[in-house]
């Protein structure tokens, strides 16, 4: 008599062939892997690793270099435009800037003591609708051995007058001659300079060549400079 397999018994078969065919499959694979891993290992310079910031180191006034001992670190940027107003640092010493609230339209100046490098006072100048006076008063009052730092924004130049141009080219200034209406200038001269100073810097305001539109571009002049440097 013939015996035929039951279609449960059948059913159950083809499960258990199924369940063998995957876990050997796993196995295989897991196998593979763990070799692979085990023999395969990728050079220090290909394997992820987190990105690094190059840090720069800053100096006094944001220098990328330090001064020489016994020098002044200083840093001066005329303002932009009529937008963003100048900035001055002496020896890590932000003495005017927007953020100080202490910068004005026109001229902005601070003084400071030659040999010590000690901030004397400092006072923005309107040279568009202000008093010329008080800018030539203020010139004539500097004490001696005293620096004078200077920068732009926006007009500089519409108020000034034959004596404050003296005053200025007699600090050392060659551009102060003719400064004009929203040039670009940075300086820094010294009472009673017998001759020009190295410090400064002059952009003539001409739509041929402004990046801003009616401004020519800011200037930033740094750098360091010995106790009294005239």
């Amino acid at each position: 008599m013939r015996v035929s397999a039951s279609p449960c018994s059948a059913g159950v078969l083809r499960l258990l062939a199924l369940i063998f065919a995957i876990v050997t499959t796993w196995m295989f694979i897991r196998s593979y892997m763990s070799f692979s891993m085990k023999t395969i290992r990728l050079p220090r310079w290909l394997a992820a690793s987190p990105t690094k910031e190059i840090q720069v180191k800053k100096y006094k006034c944001g220098l990328i270099k330090p001064c020489p001992a016994n020098y002044f670190a200083f840093k001066i940027c005329s303002g932009a435009a009529n937008v963003v107003g100048p900035t001055m640092c002496f020896e890590d010493r932000m003495i005017m800037s927007p953020v100080k609230n202490n910068v004005g339209r026109g001229l902005n100046i601070a003084l400071v003591n030659g040999t010590t490098g000690a901030v004397l006072g400092q006072k923005a100048f309107d040279m568009y609708s202000g008093d010329v006076m008080h800018l030539v008063k203020f010139l004539k009052e500097i004490p001696g051995g005293a620096l004078v730092l200077v920068a732009s924004y926006d007009d500089p130049g519409t108020k000034m007058n034959d004596e404050s141009r003296k005053l200025f080219s007699d600090l050392g200034s060659s551009y102060a001659k003719q400064l004009g209406f929203r040039d670009s200038w940075v300086f820094i001269g010294a009472k009673d300079l017998r001759g020009k100073s190295p410090f400064e810097q002059f952009l003539k305001n001409s739509p041929d060549t402004n990046k801003y539109e009616g401004w020519p571009e800011l200037l930033e002049m740094e750098g360091c400079m010995p106790p009294k440097p005239f």
